[in-house]
């Protein structure tokens, strides 16, 4: 306990005398009645009170359930946090207190503004997370509309509702495009939504991480064979396929870091290498250190295109939607929140993503994660 060496030192002194000097705020309370016996010209003036007009002042009165609390920080020789009124404004302090001769002393500390930091954090979370439980409720309220725009236009162009004229054709087709941007766009904020606020379905377990990833090369054959593009798996320097890990995770981190790839390359090739790496790199990525890890304990996923490349102005914030908002040039919001979602991921699976780029030479997007049960702690 804070004190506690100098209170028991000085114990057959004054002691007045000693804690006038201390540079923290000082009192000396009663147990039996909680009667403040003596308080430093700092406690005094936190509390805003004269200290020659203190006489049968209660400790209670200056703090809600003030001896309770020194009761609490004595016994369990740890500091609490009380709060306390003056002229009906309301503050918070920390308050630590040890016990002698049947007297409480007692330092404080007001902690008001990072409590309020404190209070106002955990708020606006649970705000934020409110505010993306009720946008997910009203998804397909919102989607439902752009879906039928696709629909009937895709109808029109397909001639279903007769012949159109030149005009017509121009503007349906115009119509068509983007309402399907905009449905795009819509599919990757309620997506980051809903991992925001971890309304994802988890599931752990082992799987082959490489026939994960064809899976969902398959799934984006038609933008790569629209670009002609080549897409390459390498597992040279991978000491095992087999991994533990959030499967349903995994795919959509993956999913959304090749589409942001794809997006990125209009000739050429993407490369996904994977291999294990070495404690350094996992060190310098800051990933928690797994105990006893070895070769397999970690994988390094490098997804490399040779795109157009990202420039400087771009990798501020790439990971981060809601700062894209700020910049000018808003088309790179659709792919902020695909990579915004991807780093919640990362987040959620225990592990670190970054990436290189250099215009007109390409992208690399590097993703370490621990992938031995019993590494990631979760709830299953």
């Amino acid at each position: 306990m804070q004190y506690m060496n100098l209170i028991n030192l000085f114990s057959s002194i004054n002691m007045k005398e000693v804690l006038k000097y201390l540079p923290d705020a000082v009192l000396v309370v009663n147990e039996a009645d909680g009667e403040i016996i003596w308080i430093n010209d700092k406690a005094a003036n936190i509390f805003e009170i004269i200290r020659d007009e203190m006489s049968n002042l209660k400790f209670d009165e200056l703090v809600n359930k003030g001896m309770e609390l020194a009761e609490q920080s004595s016994i369990k020789d740890v500091p609490v946090i009380g709060g306390a009124v003056v002229n009906e404004k309301e503050f918070f302090i920390e308050l630590n207190a040890t016990l002698l001769d049947d007297q409480y002393f007692i330092t404080i500390r007001d902690v008001t503004a990072m409590t309020n930091v404190l209070v106002n954090a955990e708020r606006t979370g649970r705000l934020n997370k409110d505010k993306n439980v009720m946008l997910l409720k009203l998804e397909n309220e919102f989607k439902s509309p752009i879906q039928s725009i696709i629909g009937f236009s895709q109808a029109l162009n397909d001639k279903l509702g007769g012949e159109l004229t030149q005009k017509q054709e121009k503007y349906v087709k115009i119509i068509h495009k983007n309402a399907t941007e905009l449905l795009d766009f819509m599919d990757k904020f309620f997506e980051f939504s809903r991992i925001e606020s971890s309304l994802f379905n988890s599931e752990f377990q082992v799987f082959d991480i490489v026939n994960t990833i064809q899976n969902i090369i398959k799934n984006n054959e038609s933008s790569i064979k629209t670009k002609k593009l080549t897409l390459n798996i390498s597992t040279e320097n991978l000491a095992s396929k087999t991994v533990y890990t959030d499967i349903n995770a995994l795919k959509t981190l993956l999913q959304n870091i090749i589409e942001t790839s794809i997006k990125l390359t209009e000739t050429g090739s993407i490369n996904i290498e994977l291999t294990n790496p070495d404690a350094e790199l996992v060190q310098k990525a800051g990933v928690g250190q797994i105990k006893n890890a070895n070769e397999t304990s970690y994988i390094l996923i490098s997804i490399t295109d040779n795109g157009i490349g990202l420039q400087e102005t771009e990798i501020d914030g790439i990971f981060e939607p809601y700062y894209q908002l700020d910049k000018i040039n808003k088309k790179n919001i659709v792919r902020s929140f695909s990579l915004g979602t991807a780093k919640e991921l990362v987040k959620h699976l225990k592990g670190a993503i970054w990436l290189q780029t250099e215009v007109m030479r390409g992208t690399i997007f590097n993703i370490i994660l621990p992938v031995e049960k019993g590494a990631i702690q979760q709830d299953e």
